[in-house]
């Protein structure tokens, strides 16, 4: 079994960096997720029993009291950071400029999902999940797809 320093990388394409023990995240380690993102925690047998997620874009998710996209505030943590952009200008992502949706799919935030075959891909097409039946209405309703609304806004410097 594993047992130190070390990494290993999950079919997915996630990365665990960190020290193992009897084959099992123990102690201080990082998932590396291959849309960017990194949750950094300290592991016991396993299971995570603190940590943090970091989105690709240096987002920091709170998991108590986190209002970042809700009800009450509906702005991408770009606008956050960089502000305001012209009322005149759609920015339908949080990504600028925002990526190129396969004909006839969804980009459901973490990546495209083509209803036809239930699979969700990261933005470099590799496989992520299959979506269930909840996962696949939700995303039919919600997530912006290949036929709306594009943006030709380029983000300030």
């Amino acid at each position: 079994r594993m047992e130190g320093l070390g990494s290993y990388t999950l079919p997915t394409g996630t990365e665990y960096r960190g020290t193992l023990k009897d084959g099992m995240f123990d102690g201080e380690g990082e998932l590396l997720f291959p849309n960017g993102g990194v949750y950094r925690a300290v592991w016991h047998r396993g299971v995570p029993t603190q940590g943090k997620y970091t989105f690709a874009d240096g987002l920091e998710y709170k998991d108590k009291k986190w209002h970042y996209c809700d009800g009450y505030d509906r702005r991408f943590y770009t606008e956050i950071c960089s502000g305001l952009i012209e009322p005149d200008i759609s920015q339908l992502t949080n990504l600028e400029p925002p990526p190129e949706i396969p004909k006839g799919c969804y980009d459901c935030g973490d990546g495209f999902y083509n209803p036809e075959t239930r699979v969700v891909v990261d933005y470099k097409f590799r496989f992520l999940k299959n979506a269930d039946d909840e996962e696949h209405e939700w995303i039919i309703q919600t997530c912006r797809q290949a036929w709306d609304e594009t943006s030709e806004h380029q983000a300030k410097p």
